[in-house]
Order: structure tokens, then sequence, then C-alpha cells
């Protein structure tokens, strides 16, 4: 019995020991206001460098890669042996879709978009759909009070302090 205690009071402390080592990262949170939220869903012509990349989703020849908090890149692959990076759909606080026939169903922050993959447009918004977005370790408790926010704005990212 003996035996037991010491070795739990062992792995408590190394325990204590590793979790006073962690870094605690602090993000701040960037707000749009709801008009420019609303006017900001647009295809870019091009390539544009992946960063933080999240979710993949195809459909034949296109695969769409969501950048975290930016949009989705539409990379043509109708040759697999070459891709080719063609656009970007410009969509603050993206962090999902869904393709169904020629529609991108994505996040733009808070509200469901509908991107119509031919013409290129925003064919329908459903506001207020979804919740801000939680800072991305999850420890930041009562982001929502933070003072300063302005009213009439949405949450689309949290960007790390340096």
């Amino acid at each position: 019995m003996r035996n037991v205690i010491i070795f739990s009071g062992l792995v408590m402390l190394a325990f204590l020991g590793l979790s006073a080592s962690e870094v605690v990262n602090i993000y701040s949170p960037v707000y749009m206001s709801r008009e420019t939220l609303e006017n900001s869903v647009k295809y870019i012509p091009g390539a544009r460098e992946m960063k933080q990349t999240g979710k993949i989703y195809y459909l034949a020849p296109y695969i769409f890669v969501n950048e975290r908090y930016k949009g989705v890149h539409v990379i043509n692959n109708s040759n697999p042996a070459s891709p080719v990076n063609e656009g970007f759909i410009l969509a603050p606080g993206c962090m999902d879709m869904a393709v169904k026939e020629n529609i991108l169903y994505l996040d733009n922050a808070v509200d469901l978009v509908s991107f119509d993959l031919d013409s290129r447009q925003v064919t329908k918004r459903i506001k207020d759909v979804f919740p801000e977005p939680l800072p991305p370790d999850e420890l930041n408790f009562g982001y929502y009070n933070l003072p300063g926010r302005p009213e009439g704005y949405i949450l689309v990212e949290w960007k790390k302090e340096q």
C-alpha cells in the first residue's frame, strides 16, 4: 500500500511539473462589421498560398480546401498528376464547407452562405446560423464580453499574440 501511495505522489508531481511548463497561448479576436461581412464572399482568380488548411472536399474534377478563417482554395484536379490551384473563394470566418451539385455551402463567420460555383456568386445567405468561433485552444473563457467590442460587429477570426 505504501508503494502505491509513493508512486501516486510521484505521478502527481510529474504531472504538476509538466503542466507548469506548458506555454499558454493568448489570442485576440478579429471583428468585422455586419455590412462588410455580407459583402465579403467573392471569387478571386489565381493561386493563393496555403497556410492553415482545414477540411478538404472533392467534387470531380475539383478539390476544395478550407483555409481556416479565410475561405476556400479551388483546385482543378482534371489531371491528377498536375493539379492546378485556380482560385480562392474569400469567406472570412470560414471553417467548414460542403458541396452539392454546383453549390458550395460554407460558413461566413456566423452566417450560412450558398455560393454558385458556375456564376461564382453568393445565391443565398442565412444570418446567425452558427455560433462565433471559440479560440483555437478553447481556454479563453468569457471572450464574448471583451472590453472594446464594437456594437454590430461579428467575430470572424482569432489571431495568436506574438
